[in-house]
């Protein structure tokens, strides 16, 4: 495509904004939960569900992967809880009894294209055609009634990308990044940002990558048990 670059968008991964301090990723900043400003600029794509019902929407990007994917089935199993698994296509192609238990188990899924790509940096047909790849490995196994689920790896797409792809799938960005993925990220405050940015219908992230397990085993099954305490119910989009 010519003149790419004036297509560039805005990334969820650019701030992690705290009353205290500012955090670093990848000479990148990225919000901890995302300002209403940005999610003005792309009203078409989905960053919340209903604030009427204390009802939570747990996505996990990346996998599926051995062990960590397995783990948090685990936990979702034990908090009675439903989620959806953005799934990268190549994940899927090498680890698919992983893919097979994260459908078994009732969960959705979502498209996060087959290599894990950034849509800032791939010209606009062969994101496309890398996500198409993706989702037609999902639909050998996987079949959904509503419109399929599509999430942008480092929530990098640009407005064009957007205008086209919302035509086949629904955009799933967020409004709860927890920030998992930081390795210089304390657990502790990890888990307290992440609970404290979530209200009723947040969308959160967390990943289940070997990058994020050490996070994630820690913070996980603490944010499932201090929102099934007070009455929340986890579902999938």
């Amino acid at each position: 495509m010519k003149n790419y670059n004036k297509y560039r968008g805005l990334s969820c991964y650019n701030l992690l904004i705290r009353p205290h301090r500012i955090k670093t990723w990848n000479l990148k900043m990225y919000w901890h939960k995302t300002p209403y400003w940005l999610k003005a600029l792309y009203p078409g794509l989905s960053w919340h569900k209903s604030r009427n019902r204390k009802t939570l929407y747990l996505t996990f990007d990346d996998g599926p992967i051995p062990i960590v994917t397995e783990y948090v089935l685990e936990q979702l199993h034990q908090h009675d809880a439903k989620a959806t698994f953005f799934c990268v296509g190549d994940n899927i192609a090498k680890h698919p009894h992983v893919f097979q238990k994260v459908i078994e188990q009732g969960h959705s899924i979502g498209n996060h294209t087959f290599n894990h790509i950034n849509g800032w940096q791939t010209e606009d047909e062969m994101y496309c055609q890398n996500i198409a790849q993706c989702q037609k490995r999902i639909d050998q196994s996987y079949q959904r009634n509503l419109r399929p689920l599509f999430r942008p790896p480092y929530g990098k797409i640009t407005r064009r990308q957007a205008r086209h792809l919302k035509k086949y799938y629904e955009i799933i960005m967020w409004d709860v990044l927890s920030g998992d993925f930081d390795t210089d990220l304390d657990h502790e405050i990890c888990l307290e940002k992440t609970i404290s940015a979530t209200r009723n219908g947040s969308i959160v992230v967390f990943h289940d990558s070997f990058k994020a397990e050490k996070t994630l085993r820690y913070c996980l099954p603490k944010f499932l048990s201090y929102f099934n305490e007070r009455g929340y119910s986890f579902d999938a989009l």
